[in-house]
């Protein structure tokens, strides 16, 4: 198994300088990752740095909470494929999820996909933050509005990528929905349990270390 080709190698934090994304996506060319996962800002830059590459570039949508408004979700994908961005990772709106509010969760996601065009969308459901139920709802949801993968964490709030939760998911995805694990996830022995259950991609922040202690 080739684990780097699973890897989205991320760098999403508040602090990250220019320097950083440089390290991150000469890492991503040297160690052939499946994508960099960068803040909106720095789709440009990494689109320049990795150009040539088969490396893709991310970006999140509603990020960290998910709670911005559909328009501004819309808007932050448009301006970001404008840009080249390759794949989206949007924050479903937790808390209208957990007001029950089904319709709205699954227009929030659809109107993404849309103006996505070809492009993937992957929907952070935030496992962490759910009850069993909800969780289930949510990947529902996902699917019926189009989404190409639903995700475990932000990796910025509590809870973690866990086998379980990945059970969870494959049960209520529809045929051709894919599962990215996400959240916590730095040794070479994390990122196999998750692929093993189900996971078609790994978000991780650690995946120079995850490649070498997998040699």
């Amino acid at each position: 198994m080739d684990i780097a080709k699973y890897i989205d190698h991320t760098n999403l934090k508040s602090t990250a300088t220019v320097g950083d994304i440089e390290r991150l996506c000469e890492e991503a060319r040297k160690y052939g990752f499946y994508s960099v996962c960068v803040n909106p800002y720095y789709v440009s830059l990494c689109k320049r740095l990795l150009s040539g590459t088969d490396v893709k570039v991310c970006t999140v949508i509603g990020f960290p909470l998910g709670a911005t408004t559909t328009s501004t979700k819309v808007f932050e994908t448009e301006e970001t494929l404008k840009m080249g961005c390759d794949e989206f990772d949007m924050v479903i709106n937790v808390g209208m999820l957990k007001s029950g509010k089904d319709d709205h969760v699954m227009q929030d996601i659809r109107q993404v996909v849309e103006v996505a065009k070809d492009r993937t969308v992957k929907v952070i459901i935030e496992t962490g933050l759910l009850t069993d139920e909800e969780k289930m709802r949510a990947c529902r949801l996902a699917s019926q509005a189009g989404a190409h993968f639903v995700k475990t964490c932000t990796g910025m709030t509590q809870g973690k990528a866990l086998v379980e939760d990945i059970d969870i998911m494959k049960k209520n995805i529809v045929p051709g929905v894919k599962i990215k694990a996400s959240g916590g996830i730095r040794t070479y022995e994390d990122a196999i349990k998750l692929i093993e259950a189900g996971s078609d991609r790994i978000g991780t922040s650690s995946g120079v270390e995850i490649v070498n202690n997998g040699r």
